[in-house]
């Protein structure tokens, strides 16, 4: 999963690339990310949620009850989310306008009549999104998940391919006002069938592991109960998160057009978004493969009653994660300079604009490790079927992330605004963590909090040799050869890889179990060695 993964983001980060490189980081960019990220919002609010932390539980419950009736529920909840899907996509296809309204912030003119336009074509992509993830769920409780893992590097390269077809094809710098309608069409055409493949290369695994879909509502009593009893509260959550993300984004928009009066550059939601996406990366790669696999363990623990074993769980999940993601945290924040000249510093996007991409990654690095524990803490409670309590804690992450965003927007200068909305997400974050683990600490009867501690002051004392070489090895650059592609690529590898050997040297010589088991597996994948 994690090498599945990590192709998928590697692929991801080139996508994001040549799209920054075709379209910039200004008024073009903000109307396409901003009504690109609509379809994902949607999903997220009426599915996305209910499918982690419902289906996946019941359909695990569901099998361990009787292998019939689960291949059974399996096809009715399968049915039931393509008919709301098609209905979901269609509403949001009409509510183009509406969204743009309430997330992009000050948009006006010509861009704001792209950002409609593109965010009604975009919303085509709902019911292929929510297919494709109903498909991984299905995947995830039969124990298959390199498909899903695998499937998007389909999608990056397609939309890679259409981001250097816009680039052969424009002529000059392309705004909202100059955009020719086939300049669109090839847009919308690329980001849309990059989903529409997405989805369908999970059909051969599902049929591989002998799902056949028939359609069937025959839902038994007490099942659609059971199921929007928990729907209720994950929507809920869904919310509640989504209204702090509507404030961040409208408030980076907003940003993005005080900076163009001001003669600032770009700095809006786009640096904002580009650097949210290099930030998930580390996480989308241990993180996210450690809590898929976990989650169909945990809600097996979970429905047998052995709290401890899902307390050792978490514990193990959570600690394995953090061998990756805490040196990644460190790098991001020491290198991102020349992580952001590297992968944006091209085309439209200037050397001064990747640095803006840059700053905002430094405030993003500082919430990695809460936002993982967080996240992991998430998926504790949804194996207990319990998803009522996130709804409640996502209060106070969403009420600590508005409050820092409309104080960065109040206080800060302009261009430093998106900068402090990172900065406020990462604050929310740690609430969350800290929130989570209090009362995880008294449904499972502990946390196993020592060793955890443990792991983390081990971990804490290698981070120090890799942080210093890191630093040396872009400071030397910098210094010898100045800022720009090659500097930056040297100072990535040479850092990167010095301070990493650094890293698991002293790591192994702290005796940090964690990290023998990470490399033990990772070598007995590799040929030749397992």
């Amino acid at each position: 999963m994690a090498v599945g993964t990590l192709a998928s983001r590697v692929t991801g980060f080139l996508r994001t690339a040549m799209l920054v490189a075709a379209l910039g980081t200004g008024a073009l960019a903000n109307a396409y990310n901003t009504a690109n990220t609509i379809p994902f919002i949607v999903y997220d609010l009426l599915l996305g949620g209910v499918l982690t932390a419902v289906v996946v539980p019941l359909i695990v419950r569901a099998r361990e009850r009787d292998e019939a009736y689960g291949a059974r529920y399996e096809q009715r909840l399968f049915t039931l989310a393509v008919l709301g899907l098609a209905l979901i996509t269609a509403v949001a296809v009409a509510l183009g306008p509406v969204f743009i309204s309430l997330y992009g912030g000050g948009m006006e003119g010509a861009q704001r009549e792209l950002a409609v336009m593109f965010a009604r074509l975009f919303a085509v992509q709902i019911f292929f999104l929510g297919v494709s993830a109903f498909s991984g769920a299905i995947l995830n409780t039969r124990k298959r998940f390199a498909a899903p893992t695998w499937a998007p590097v389909l999608n990056n390269v397609v939309i890679c391919c259409t981001a250097g077809a816009f680039l052969l094809f424009a002529s000059g710098a392309v705004t909202p006002g100059s955009i020719s309608s086939g300049q669109v069409a090839l847009l919308a055409g690329g980001t849309i069938g990059g989903m529409v493949l997405q989805t369908l290369a999970l059909w051969p695994s599902l049929r591989g592991t002998g799902f056949r879909w028939r359609p069937r509502l025959d839902f038994r009593k007490g099942e659609l109960g059971q199921m929007g009893r928990m729907a209720v509260w994950t929507l809920s959550y869904v919310v509640i998160t989504q209204i702090g993300f509507a404030v961040t984004t409208r408030l980076s928009n907003r940003a993005g057009v005080l900076g163009l009066k001001e003669h600032l550059g770009d700095v809006g939601y786009t640096p904002y978004f580009n650097a949210y996406q290099l930030f998930q990366l580390p996480y989308a790669i241990i993180g996210v493969s450690v809590i898929t696999a976990l989650l169909p363990r945990m809600s097996e623990h979970a429905a047998a009653g052995r709290m401890g074993e899902v307390r050792d769980d978490f514990s193990s999940g959570l600690r394995l994660c953090s061998v990756i993601i805490l040196p990644a945290a460190a790098l991001m924040g020491v290198l991102s300079s020349d992580i952001a000249t590297v992968l944006f510093a091209h085309g439209q996007t200037t050397i001064a604009n990747a640095q803006v991409i840059a700053s905002v990654l430094q405030a993003f690095a500082v919430a990695l490790v809460p936002f993982a524990a967080y996240q992991l803490m998430l998926r504790v409670f949804y194996s207990m079927q319990d998803t009522r309590t996130p709804a409640f804690v996502s209060v106070a992450v969403v009420i600590a992330n508005i409050t820092m965003a409309l104080a960065a927007y109040n206080l800060l200068p302009t261009d430093k605004i998106i900068v402090g909305i990172a900065g406020g997400f990462a604050l929310a974050q740690t609430v969350g963590a800290l929130v989570g683990w209090a009362i995880l600490r008294r449904r499972l009867g502990g946390m196993d909090g020592r060793r955890i501690l443990v792991t983390y002051l081990k971990l804490a004392v290698a981070l120090w040799p890799l942080i210093g070489f890191a630093y040396a090895a872009h400071a030397i650059l910098e210094a010898a050869m100045g800022s720009g592609l090659v500097p930056g690529m040297l100072a990535l590898v040479v850092g990167s890889a010095g301070g990493g050997g650094l890293y698991l040297f002293f790591a192994r010589l702290m005796r940090v179990n964690e990290v023998q088991a990470m490399l033990s597996t990772i070598t007995r994948r590799l040929p030749g060695v397992g």
